[in-house]
């Protein structure tokens, strides 16, 4: 059998993605820290790289020319050309005049730092309200324990408990596995457990559930025998909401039933979660929302991001006849300079593109959500990506991806950009008024909170409840949205 062969010219386009490209779009996905560790990598690896600060005559000039070029740049769509690779320099070096090429490189454009309506950072928030102390459990525990005067075995068997109990309180091992690597009796073993369960938070180190609940009921300043009694033999029914079996079990009435239950619910199902055991994360806003007058502005924060342009000292190096014959002379400190200062300059172009694309995204947002910003999260409207894409003329994946690890703050709260997406529910073919998931959630909740305990909401109840508000949805999705929130079915709601 003879194989033939043949070739064939084909002509087809492709998107090429140089690594200046791709570190541009990575750029667009980095938090504002993480934007900050990324400068500050580049400043150290690239010379030519210095921070800009003002503080004379002349800086006030320049600094006023790059706010006039930011403004103009400011609503200027971006596109794929805005990252091309055009090149800096002259690839022959006879062709290629340093001192020519340096005066007409203008560092007032070529700066990156505060853009219109930037960020005062004495007129934010404080940070320090945003986040709490991280503290580790196991440590915790450790220093009430050292309070106690306790035998070598005793001390032994406390540390071996507390090196057990994970995040949320509970033994991660069984009890008598830890017992077996001590030399001490049961006695006191368990006497040891008690001392570590009274320990603050109130109810670490038990085995499950009910011991924890147990553990927390005993310390109580009222001791009340009778919630111990429910914990022990009645958990399940009480979780049920099976009033009228305990108290005929325990001789008392449903109304006392009822208090234990409220006093119950102050107990804390998982104590280890009331001391942090993971690493603090701090949400630094990339947006801030402000009313002024009447009307929401946004302006970006560029707080911890440094004003960059091409280092003085290279600039006046490269000025100087002299150096520049050195240069020519020396292919490879050329070749050096020459990749270090396009690094440059596209890091300082990045960035701009970065932060103006950001501001635009922000603003398009705080346009079509003007009700939220006004009157809360009840008010938030549907929008999804192709919205914002279209207004501001851009691609969706671009606006995901400045969306991605973004903060914006407001007279309401902080929200990742992310939340202000959500897709519409009650509209389209049902003829009902469209709203957000998040709106929803909202009032179906309401709704929940606010039944009869001993005729509470059936999800098709809810979905005709909402029908009156013009809001028309299936039974199904008000069950897949009681379900995310975490609530129970109808007949486990109800008391009995």
């Amino acid at each position: 059998m003879a194989i033939k062969i043949n070739q064939s010219l084909k002509q087809s386009q492709g998107l090429m993605m140089t690594p200046q490209l791709q570190h541009a779009i990575k750029l667009l996905t980095l938090s504002h820290m993480e934007m900050q560790n990324a400068i500050s990598e580049e400043m150290v690896e690239n010379p030519l790289l210095e921070e800009y600060n003002s503080g004379n005559s002349q800086n006030e000039t320049d600094n006023s020319e790059y706010i006039a070029s930011n403004m103009e740049n400011q609503n200027r769509e971006t596109k794929s050309e805005d990252f091309d690779e055009k090149p800096i320099m002259a690839t022959q070096e006879d062709h290629f005049d340093w001192s020519k090429y340096v005066d007409s490189f203008d560092n007032s454009k070529g700066e990156i730092g505060s853009s219109v309506g930037s960020f005062d950072g004495e007129e934010g928030p404080n940070y320090e309200n945003f986040v709490s102390g991280s503290r580790d459990l196991a440590d915790h525990l450790m220093l009430q324990l050292r309070m106690e005067v306790l035998s070598e075995e005793e001390f032994e068997l406390a540390s071996l408990i507390i090196g057990n109990i994970n995040d949320d309180g509970y033994l991660s091992i069984p009890f008598d596995e830890i017992v077996c690597q001590v030399s001490c009796s049961e006695e006191t073993a368990l006497e040891v457990l008690r001392m570590i369960q009274r320990f603050d938070p109130n109810g670490c180190g038990a085995r499950d559930l009910k011991d924890c609940l147990l553990a927390q009921a005993v310390i109580m300043e009222e001791r009340t025998p009778l919630l111990e009694k429910i914990i022990k033999d009645h958990l399940v029914d009480l979780q049920n909401k099976n009033y009228q079996k305990i108290a005929k079990e325990a001789g008392v009435s449903e109304e006392f039933i009822s208090e234990m239950r409220q006093v119950l619910k102050r107990f804390h199902p998982k104590p280890g979660r009331l001391v942090s055991s993971t690493d603090t994360q701090y949400v630094i806003p990339d947006i801030f929302v402000k009313e002024i007058g009447g009307e929401f502005s946004v302006v970006v924060n560029d707080e911890g991001i440094p004003r960059l342009r091409i280092s003085k000292h290279y600039k006046e190096m490269l000025q100087s006849s002299q150096n520049s014959s050195d240069l020519k002379g020396s292919e490879e400190a050329k070749e050096y300079v020459q990749e270090k200062l396009k690094s440059a300059l596209w890091l300082i172009k990045s960035i701009q593109t970065r932060q103006n694309t950001i501001i635009k995204v922000a603003k398009a947002i705080v346009r079509k959500q003007q009700d939220f910003f006004r009157k809360g999260p009840k008010y938030l409207k549907p929008m999804v990506l192709r919205n914002i894409a279209e207004e501001i003329g851009m691609h969706e994946s671009t606006v995901s991806r400045v969306t991605t690890n973004k903060y914006l703050h407001s007279p309401i709260g902080v929200f990742e950009l992310k939340f202000f997406f959500n897709a519409g529910l009650g509209g389209g073919k049902t003829g009902g008024e469209e709203i957000s998931s998040e709106v929803l959630k909202i009032k179906i909740k309401n709704l929940l909170e606010n039944e009869n305990p001993k005729r509470p909401l059936s999800d098709q109840k809810i979905g005709e409840l909402l029908s009156r508000e013009n809001i028309k949805i299936a039974r199904r999705t008000v069950a897949k949205y009681r379900e995310v929130m975490g609530y129970p079915s109808s007949s486990k709601r109800k008391i009995k």
